[in-house]
């Protein structure tokens, strides 16, 4: 999906490589740093799990078929996929199944740990190694808003 008025981000390219290389990629960091627009901008479907019309309906499929949530033309990107962590699951075992590149990617704010803990009372299945590549986003930087030519001077 191509985002009009979208500014390129270095992590832009990040997160190609990525999707190259995995079935599905996991962006985190900051809130407002750009990490939907940056996928929304690399997928060719997308869910808003916290869209307020949509997100009862969402959460009680999340729990009786997550894979219906993944459906979708790929790479399918899971906008606050946190808000229900049993899709962790679900894209880890649709990877499993097609083990195709680029399936789907994952965003949000909240950040797995390597002892896989994400929320006090939530744990997923599986750490996703192998199927899931994660990457890091950080607020836009100077130089990608044009406001610094890169440039070091001492």
């Amino acid at each position: 999906m191509k985002i009009e008025h979208y500014m390129p981000r270095i992590a832009d390219e990040t997160l190609k490589k990525k999707l190259r290389t995995s079935g599905a990629v996991l962006v985190t960091g900051p809130k407002w740093c750009g990490k939907t627009w940056t996928a929304l901008n690399a997928s060719n479907s997308v869910i808003y799990l916290q869209d307020p019309d949509r997100r009862a309906a969402y959460l009680k499929m999340a729990q009786t078929t997550p894979s219906y949530l993944l459906r979708g033309d790929k790479p399918r990107l899971i906008d606050e996929w946190q808000t229900a962590t049993v899709l962790w699951d679900a894209v880890r075992f649709a990877v499993d199944k097609d083990p195709k590149k680029g399936q789907f990617i994952l965003t949000g704010s909240v950040v797995v740990d390597e002892d896989n803990d994400l929320l006090p009372d939530e744990k997923m299945e599986h750490t996703g190694t192998g199927r899931i590549s994660r990457m890091r986003m950080r607020p836009m930087s100077l130089y990608e808003s044009n406001e610094s030519n890169g440039t070091v001077s001492l």
